[in-house]
């Protein structure tokens, strides 16, 4: 029996992503573990392995496809010696089809553009049938199921919204929250007061957060010959969407403090000194700051949290991001159990998964999660910042460069090599107190390197 091959889900964000290559061509043999295509998600380049064993008969989406929504069908798989249903093509560009027209308009036209009120009602009733009737000529894959989570249902019923009429975003079509959430505030943008034809147009960026009033369309204040317009891909959209959700939602607040590293300096210089030649390390600035940030929060176990709206998780480890520049967007890979590893071993890690970070290599698992992160800009010149929070983590340190600075120790004026970091913290996990108890303790071990083999 024919059955369909879906859109992947390679990430728990993951909506919808880019079909980048088929490694596999119509009438090809797979089985269970064959890698059928190459999956561009917002963050990497992912491997999509064949589930069933059986033939291509029919590849519905061509590679190079942007947008493809997660669980969309983008193959057909038949069995030996069986043929692809004729039907199936046209059944798919029915549900293209339909799919394209409820993209493209946020819900029904207002009623004071409406018809007569005898036919107000026949496109809420045409429309779902035809969806349901191209769904019927599509083999058991695409059979009408209800998959939702209970707290889903029980949002659904509250606010009177009809569960089964929301498509779902989560793993394999799954009806989650977000999707009731966002089928009411569709529900509620169908009754305007008065239509607004000349209205300005929203960014979704700013349109998707609650209470949050919608920006300008930028393109309203300049001409279209003095601009070149460059589409954002699907890494700039989720960059926007979360930084927009974190600088909202998260209650931030900064704590900042200067270091001095003379003696990381000279303990870093002896150190690369000493490195093998073969298989050998070079330390960076930043790997002391890793290492030592990770002795912090263990220091500061209060401030190894992130916070959910039922309760506070405590990590037992220190995960610790490290924010990557890319010409394309921006992603930040972790080093696992920080605390465990030495300077050496960070130091090789952090390269490799930044060199995997650019090439867009990286798997979900190795930049997903974590506890705390550092956004390091000092190679850049740039003395100080302040960095946004990283959803679900609850803090990040802002590391800006090293320099030479006139400082007074013990009534006595010199220079020293001073470097100025600011923590960014989520009020709800560390209050001012615990943000300053975990800058001193780093303070301390970036001061006296030799503290981080106690």
């Amino acid at each position: 029996m024919a059955t369909n091959i879906l859109m992947p889900a390679l990430s728990p964000t993951m909506e919808e992503g880019k079909l980048a290559k088929w490694l596999v061509k119509e009438g090809d043999t797979v089985k269970s573990g064959d890698i059928l295509a190459e999956i561009e998600t917002d963050k990497a380049t992912m491997e999509f392995e064949a589930v069933d064993e059986g033939r291509i008969g029919k590849i519905l989406v061509p590679e190079g496809t942007e947008g493809v929504k997660v669980n969309a069908p983008i193959a057909v798989l038949v069995g030996e010696g069986e043929k692809v249903p004729a039907d199936i093509p046209a059944a798919m560009a029915s549900i293209k089809d339909a799919i394209a027209q409820e993209t493209k308009k946020p819900g029904p036209a207002p009623k004071a553009e409406a018809k007569p009120a005898a036919k107000v009602e026949a496109p809420k009733q045409a429309e779902p049938p035809k969806l349901a009737e191209a769904a019927k000529s599509i083999p058991a894959a695409t059979e009408h199921r209800v998959f939702a989570s209970p707290l889903a249902r029980k949002i659904a019923a509250q606010a009177g919204v009809d569960i089964s009429a929301v498509g779902g975003s989560g793993p394999r079509g799954r009806i989650v929250k977000a999707d009731v959430e966002a089928a009411q505030k569709s529900r509620a943008a169908k009754i305007p007061a008065k239509p607004q034809p000349d209205a300005p147009q929203t960014t979704p960026a700013s349109a998707a957060i609650p209470g949050i009033t919608p920006l300008a369309d930028a393109k309203l204040f300049y001409k279209p010959e003095d601009y070149e317009e460059i589409p954002h891909d699907s890494m700039q959209k989720t960059i926007a969407k979360r930084l927009t959700s974190a600088k909202t939602l998260i209650p931030h607040f900064y704590l900042t403090i200067d270091c001095n590293i003379d003696a990381l300096m000279e303990t870093r210089a002896k150190l690369n000194e000493r490195s093998p030649k073969e298989n050998g390390y070079k330390l960076s600035v930043n790997d002391f700051v890793v290492k030592a940030c990770a002795l912090s929060l263990m220091r500061v176990p209060a401030a190894n949290a992130s916070w959910t709206e039922n309760s506070m998780l405590r990590h037992k480890h220190a995960d610790i991001g490290i924010a990557v520049a890319l010409d394309f967007g921006l992603i930040t890979p972790i080093v696992f159990r920080a605390e465990e590893k030495g300077l050496a071993v960070i130091s090789n890690e952090v390269k490799s998964l930044a060199e995997r970070a650019r090439t867009k290599k990286l798997k979900p698992q190795e930049y997903e999660g974590g506890g705390f992160s550092i956004s390091n800009l000092g190679m850049f010149g740039i003395k100080d910042f302040t960095a946004v929070i990283n959803p679900p983590q609850a803090a990040i340190l802002a590391v800006g460069m090293g320099e030479q600075r006139p400082v007074v120790q013990n009534g006595i004026l010199k220079t020293a090599m001073m470097m100025t970091v600011t923590l960014s913290c989520d009020h709800r996990v560390i209050d001012g107190a615990m943000g300053a108890r975990f800058l001193q303790a780093f303070k301390g071990f970036i001061e006296e390197p030799s503290s981080m083999l106690l």
